[in-house]
């Protein structure tokens, strides 16, 4: 059983993120998605434009089995940001978790 973990915002959830989401599943073959989200704040520090339920319900409308919300004291530079979001995925309980990162 493969797990898949991706850091992502969905502000909001569009067509790319659909693709996005596709691609890593089919690459990875993975049986679950775990999605680490950003809550009502994004990592920059700007709120989001949707709150984070809906934008959760979105996530798993399309496909992902667990949602995980970033902690807002994780928000920080890039470097730190994408290390310490891939640490929480480290900590779910499934059997193996392949992490994609992908740059805008």
């Amino acid at each position: 059983m493969k797990s898949l973990g991706i850091i992502v915002e969905y502000n909001p959830f569009h067509n790319g993120h659909l693709y996005h989401l596709s691609k890593a599943k089919e690459i990875t073959k993975a049986d679950y998605v775990v999605a680490v989200m950003s809550g009502n704040f994004l990592q920059r520090g700007e709120p989001a434009i949707i709150n984070k339920w809906a934008r959760t319900e979105m996530a798993i409308n399309a496909g992902i089995d667990l949602v995980i919300e970033i902690p807002s004291t994780l928000y920080s530079r890039c470097q730190w940001f994408c290390f310490r979001c891939s640490k929480i995925t480290e900590f779910t309980p499934y059997h193996r978790l392949f992490m994609l990162w992908f740059r805008n």
